[in-house]
């Protein structure tokens, strides 16, 4: 790395707030370290290649800071720390490495995998204990110090409740890739996700909110890139206040806030999925860009019996420490970021139960929880959790506190195996479609996240076209992804030109998607799945930033009919809004109300349930048998009287389109595989 002789005037600054803050003609730097015994700040040319050193001679308790005067939004920058290496005890400073700032906004290049990122040396033979004396500086992006000024002029959260939510999971570079109607330069960038195209057809189609799959700074990794594949879930971050540069235009982090105000004008939330479990360092063996050069000791959780190695329930080398204050204050004020600078509407926290654990077990007391339960303003925000990690206990589904709502994944599970048409599974299936009371207890059903596919599995086009998964492309001999899938191919494995095969598995996707819209919880919809989109049997498209997972827009017929279908299937929902506060009851095909305690029939495969509010009624079959069944339409009290005239809405096996509507009946006759509802005439 060049360096250059550059004189500037410096002062001993602030710490607080951390990170690179613009003020007073200059630029304050704040970093913090607990263990380094020297800190150095780095500020490089606009190529990133000549870098001036700056001694940071100033430290108020455990943060580092100075005042560079002249200095202006665009400098980039890196810290280097000196200390202890021994990894032996979890030290691990190296000053040859060039360390990202945890408080970045904005991050400039890319990572170039090289030997020389490693804190140890990866010369022959390996070990931790070796100390590389080669600069990291040439191979790492570099930290961009901002100006957050932005006009958001009247832009307003658009509040939706909990009740009134449909979820719509995205990945930001799929979802726009290929989109004819969305500009070239905005497709995979977020000014392509709230470009005019998608907003009217995220509107059309009914979502209210955009769960944005890992949009926070990451980078694809040095083994996927041997195998010519790429990072595209984005689930290794390494800053968590800067978006992923690669999903921006110009490099101007503006452009996200720019995203949001034009989805608030539509009255569409924007939440974000993050990761604070685990971070792009890796295990012991992966390289040095931040944390581990920082304070190895903090922002880590070294394994007690061999600190050179971590605690890992995360599965992706080492667990992020939540047990230290100053961990938790970094991910709490990403968050206050996002909220308060950026204006997300929320956030979905991925293993989150690794971040609800003490010295090695889950607890109420975690410091995270305190900490979100302190901030008023994050309690505002939708709070999801996905409740699980790899840890000793680390299943805690219906475990977290308000304000917290958890993806269910039990509903999944139920509901793939109840329309696999596998026996048993009436009591199961009732208690889903009723909103998992028996999880959640007394919490609102709204706060089950309901969804039958999500990034992670089947889509569901491959959930009724597979009975295996098929991720030989990721280069891992098919040994990645789950092997709990619950789908069932339809009688032929992959893609087929039986037209009886292809017509009963558009008919069973109507029939998973109507039972999400017809249960009780909060519903989340897979982006491509309203498309009939399919991976071609890959359950694990983490790696495949191409058009295996990328949406593809050229629709034939049955993909529009498909379409239509889901929309009008999203909006029915939102005109009869009574699943989070609605009675349900279920029913025999004889009309007899059923009492599930007492239910023993366990070869049944079929189930019916009214669902009452003060001014709608709506009676629903569930027939996931391989024959029709004849069911009588039950008479239900009201307020004013009876509820007895039923009309038919929609007929998954006979409706494979939007025209929903249909005659009044008594009796109906349900078709196999099929999902038929009414609504009550008063």
């Amino acid at each position: 790395m060049a360096s250059e002789t550059v004189v500037f005037e410096v002062e001993k600054g602030a710490a607080e707030p951390l990170g690179a803050t613009l003020k007073n003609g200059g630029v304050n730097f704040a970093v913090y370290s607990k263990n380094a015994t020297r800190m150095e700040l780095c500020l490089f040319d606009e190529t990133g290649s000549k870098e001036t050193v700056l001694p940071v001679e100033t430290k108020t308790g455990n943060v580092w800071h100075i005042f560079v005067k002249g200095i202006k939004a665009g400098q980039l920058y890196g810290y280097r720390a000196y200390g202890s290496y021994e990894p032996y005890v979890g030290k691990k400073f190296n000053p040859n490495k060039l360390l990202l700032d945890p408080y970045a906004k904005s991050v400039k290049g890319d990572c170039v995998w090289h030997n020389d990122m490693h804190a140890y040396n990866l010369k022959e033979p390996v070990s931790l204990l070796s100390f590389s004396s080669s600069d990291s500086a040439p191979f790492m992006p570099k930290a961009e110090v901002v100006d957050d000024a932005f006009e958001w002029g009247d832009d307003k959260r658009p509040d939706v409740p909990f009740s009134d939510t449909i979820i719509y999971e995205v990945n930001v570079k799929a979802v726009t890739a290929l989109c004819p109607e969305v500009p070239l330069a905005y497709r995979g960038k977020f000014l392509g996700l709230s470009s005019p195209a998608m907003i009217k057809y995220f509107k059309d189609l009914g979502v209210t909110t955009l769960e944005l799959m890992p949009s926070q700074n990451f980078f694809t990794n040095s083994i996927l890139l041997s195998k010519n594949l790429a990072n595209l879930w984005g689930y290794e971050p390494l800053c968590f206040f800067a978006p992923h540069n690669a999903y921006l235009v110009s490099g101007d982090i503006g452009e996200f806030k720019r995203m949001v105000k034009e989805l608030h004008k539509e009255g569409l939330e924007v939440i974000l999925d993050v990761v604070f479990n685990h971070t792009t360092e890796g295990n012991a063996y992966g390289p040095t860009l931040a944390y581990k050069g920082l304070d190895n000791e903090t922002y880590y959780k070294p394994d007690p019996q061999n600190p050179m190695n971590y605690i890992d329930d995360t599965g992706c080398g080492a667990s992020f420490n939540l047990n230290d204050d100053a961990v938790v204050k970094l991910v709490m004020d990403a968050l206050s970021y996002w909220a308060d600078e950026m204006h997300v509407d929320g956030f979905r926290f991925d293993l989150a139960t690794e971040m609800c654990r003490g010295e090695r077990y889950v607890t109420k007391d975690a410091k995270f929880l305190k900490a979100i339960a302190e901030n008023k303003s994050l309690q505002k925000l939708k709070l999801i959790a996905e409740p699980w990690d790899l840890g000793p206990e680390g299943y805690r589904l219906g475990w977290f506190p308000a304000p917290f709502a958890e993806w269910n994944d039990k509903y999944r599970d139920t509901v793939r195996r109840f329309w696999r048409g596998d026996k048993g599974m009436i009591a199961d299936f009732v208690k889903r479609v009723f909103g998992s009371k028996d999880i959640f207890k007394d919490r609102p059903k709204s706060r089950s996240i309901n969804f039958v596919t999500a990034h992670d599995g089947f889509c569901l086009y491959d959930l009724v076209s597979y009975d295996h998964k098929c991720n030989f492309a990721n280069g891992e001999d098919n040994h990645d992804g789950t092997n709990n899938n619950w789908s069932w191919n339809t009688g032929v494995e992959g893609e087929t030109d039986d037209e009886a095969i292809r017509t009963l598995r558009k008919q069973r996707m109507r029939s998973l998607m109507a039972t999400l819209m017809l249960s009780a919880g909060t519903p989340m919809v897979l982006s491509g799945d309203e498309m009939a989109r399919s991976k071609n049997g890959n359950n694990n498209t983490y790696c495949q930033d191409n058009e295996l997972a990328w949406l593809s827009w050229n629709r034939d017929e049955r993909a529009q009919d498909f379409w239509k279908f889901i929309a009008a299937l999203i909006h029915f929902r939102k005109e009869n809004n009574i699943f989070d506060k609605g009675e349900f009851k279920a029913f025999r095909p004889d009309a007899k109300e059923l009492s599930l305690e007492n239910w023993s029939e366990d070869f049944s495969r079929a189930i019916s349930c009214s669902i009452t509010g003060e001014n709608v009624a709506l009676f629903v079959i569930f027939n996931a048998f391989d024959a029709e069944i004849e069911w009588k339409l039950p008479v239900l009290p009201d307020a004013k009287g009876r509820w007895k005239t039923w009309r038919l809405v929609f007929d998954t096996a006979k409706n494979k389109d939007g025209n929903f509507g249909g005659d009044v009946y008594e009796k109906y006759t349900a078709p196999a595989w099929s999902v038929v509802c009414f609504n009550a005439l008063n």
